[in-house]
């Protein structure tokens, strides 16, 4: 009976000993506002972009060759998908 009771007075004070832990508190970091810069105003007015009949502006050729790979990509994919397997 002597064990069991220090068995239990073991139990008891390490249950004590957990409940009354207390936790660090997680430091809270400040980061400054991001600043902010606006560009100067040009000098020149830019001359009007080219458009075709419609309305529409017509790409440049960097944006129509970036529009072609994507297309053949897409193309690609799509024939890749309905292959049989």
């Amino acid at each position: 009976m002597n064990k069991s009771v220090l068995l239990a007075a073991v139990i008891a004070a390490a249950a004590l000993t957990a409940c009354g832990k207390k936790e660090e508190p997680v430091p809270t970091v400040v980061t400054p506002a991001p600043v902010v810069v606006t560009p100067a105003a040009p000098a020149a007015t830019p001359a009007a972009p080219a458009s075709d009949a419609t309305g529409t502006m017509a790409p440049s050729s960097s944006a129509s060759s970036a529009l072609d790979a994507a297309n053949a990509a897409t193309q690609a994919a799509r024939d890749a998908a309905s292959a049989p397997k």
